[in-house]
């Protein structure tokens, strides 16, 4: 009985966790050919839950250390202003994400950056079982495939919930920043200020993502008036 609980209860953390990752996936892989974005969705959860597996062992000690959820925050706003920049529909001067491999490359970082509560609760449920602990793990593959697949269609669809997806990456970040240790010694933040600053993250993601898209296509052009003026 035990162990189906175990099980239950992993089953049930990775459904409620996958959304995150499965945002970030989508918005990376959605400037691919049609061919490789269920690629790069299953290689970049495959590699991305073989490095959690490696991090777990450790994460909780990290954890404890000042500056690392600070850092991992900021490096996750930058990949959302990125990945936000890179799917706008409307920008015709950046360069997104064209090869699987660059895909790849920002769904690893970012996954493994935000999969600090993942790994966590998935490692506390196994309760110690270390064939549980990797069940739990390898189980999300199929959860953030499914659900970032999904999302990806949709953002073709519906140019709107890339604006979405920066956003909810943008509240992660912010949920990261104020909850390091040594911002928490520092401010000392109330329910209030921790709810502020995601929201203020999520607004800035989309405001700094605008404001990089209105420069580009300034810039574009320019450069094509210089081209014309020749």
């Amino acid at each position: 009985m035990g162990l189906l609980l175990s099980i239950l209860n992993i089953v049930l953390i990775d459904i409620v966790l996958a959304g995150d990752n499965a945002v970030v996936i989508a918005l990376a892989v959605r400037s691919l050919p049609p061919r490789q974005r269920l690629q790069g969705i299953a290689f970049g959860a495959g590699a991305a839950v073989l490095l959690r597996v490696a991090l777990t062992f450790c994460v909780a000690k990290l954890l404890d250390i000042a500056l690392v959820k600070l850092i991992g925050g900021l490096a996750i706003t930058w990949i959302a202003i990125k990945l936000f920049v890179e799917g706008a529909p409307a920008d015709e001067s950046s360069r997104p994400a064209k090869t699987l491999w660059q895909a790849m490359r920002l769904i690893v970082v970012a996954d493994v950056t935000m999969s600090t509560d993942n790994v966590l609760a998935v490692a506390g449920a196994s309760q110690g079982s270390l064939s549980l602990l990797i069940f739990g793990l390898a189980l999300s593959i199929p959860f953030v495939v499914f659900a970032s697949n999904l999302l990806a269609r949709l953002m073709d669809r519906y140019p709107v919930i890339i604006w979405l997806g920066a956003a909810v990456l943008g509240r992660v970040a912010g949920e990261m920043i104020v909850s390091d240790p040594w911002v928490r010694r520092w401010l000392a933040p109330s329910p209030f200020l921790d709810y502020l600053t995601q929201a203020l993250f999520a607004l800035g993601v989309l405001a700094t993502g605008r404001l990089w898209l209105a420069f580009q296509q300034r810039r574009g052009r320019v450069a094509q008036a210089g081209q014309a003026g020749r």
